[in-house]
């Protein structure tokens, strides 16, 4: 039987199979998948093909196999320093909830997020909320970071969670997709998941109080279906998407208005910092690009050349 996982709790999973029909499942022995060092071989969102087993007297499967992934978020694993914790896969769609006050979003944070949905192949839309709230110029500032990022091929919405302004075009965009939010703390993840699935409330609104008291050790994601045709991932214990570890040369690759340009760099393997004739360098001072997205890439950039001076020191 096929089915996808809704649920995990670390040694059992919720499978639903096509006809809407859940069963818990279990994996037998040693379970890996090539290439992934994971403290979690099956994640939430996973196809996987089980077998039925009789545990007494309760129809039970044995997982057998997963089928292969999309794309998928890994966090680190605290404790095992080269294992990862794949908190979910097979995602269509991350929508990332801004505020410009109360927290504020930073334009830093917004283009790690983005640099990572690109480094998971992740469709990323970006939502501006508490539009409701702001007055001329902060509406001015919002429109200005909406043109920034639509520029570079992002979808961007105003949106507001309280007075439900623009969510039904959100609703739109998650027809027949796996979605997922994210952002700060107090952004409105939470009234924007109710005003979309009020019947999800209760579930949130839990999942929100575990987390605030510390509750949750582990984190494990859920899957639930929408009454639109649509599926969410909730992420207990998740602050943000998190940041990937990215190899400097590979970095201007998740910058899609950097990759463009990197053909007419005079040097391959150009980081678009002091090398001669770059055209990211010669864009930047052309007004193409913007100084905030640099800004992030080079700070990007520099965490990671402090990591390989340590891991070389580490070595020698």
């Amino acid at each position: 039987m096929t089915g996808i996982v809704y649920k995990s709790t670390g040694s059992w999973y919720t499978v639903k199979i096509d006809s809407g029909k859940i069963y818990e499942c279990r994996i037998k022995g040693k379970f890996r998948i090539q290439g992934i060092k994971s403290t979690n071989p099956v994640a939430v969102g996973d196809l996987v093909d089980f077998k039925l087993e009789t545990n007494n007297d309760q129809e039970t499967g044995v997982i057998e196999h997963i089928h292969e992934r999309k794309n998928y978020i890994v966090r680190k694993s605290v404790n095992l320093s080269k294992q990862t914790h794949i908190i979910a896969s097979n995602i269509d769609t991350v929508f990332l909830l801004i505020t410009l006050n109360n927290p504020t979003t930073f334009t830093t944070f917004i283009d790690r997020f983005l640099v990572t949905a690109e480094a998971y192949g992740i469709k990323a839309v970006l939502l501006f909320n508490k539009i409701d709230t702001y007055n001329e110029e902060e509406l001015l500032e919002i429109k200005y970071l909406a043109a920034l990022y639509r520029k570079i091929g992002y979808d961007c919405i105003g949106i507001s969670a309280k007075t439900a302004k623009n969510v039904e075009k959100v609703k739109q965009m998650m027809e027949g997709k796996v979605s997922m939010f994210s952002g700060h703390s107090g952004v409105g993840k939470s009234t924007l998941v109710n005003t979309i699935e009020k019947e999800l409330s209760l579930k949130t609104a839990e999942i929100s109080d575990q987390h605030q008291q510390g509750q949750h050790t582990t984190t494990f994601a859920e899957m639930f279906d929408l009454s639109f045709d649509a599926k969410i991932i909730d992420t207990p214990g998740i602050k943000g998407f998190g940041i990937v570890d990215v190899e400097k040369e590979e970095l201007g690759g998740y910058f899609p208005e950097f990759f463009e340009l990197k053909s007419d760099c005079k040097f391959n393997n150009c980081l678009h910092i002091n090398e001669p004739k770059c055209a990211v360098k010669e864009a930047l001072d052309n007004g193409e690009i913007a100084w905030s997205r640099y800004k992030s890439y080079l700070q990007i950039l520099e965490g990671e050349e402090e990591h390989y001076r340590k891991n070389n020191y580490d070595e020698d």
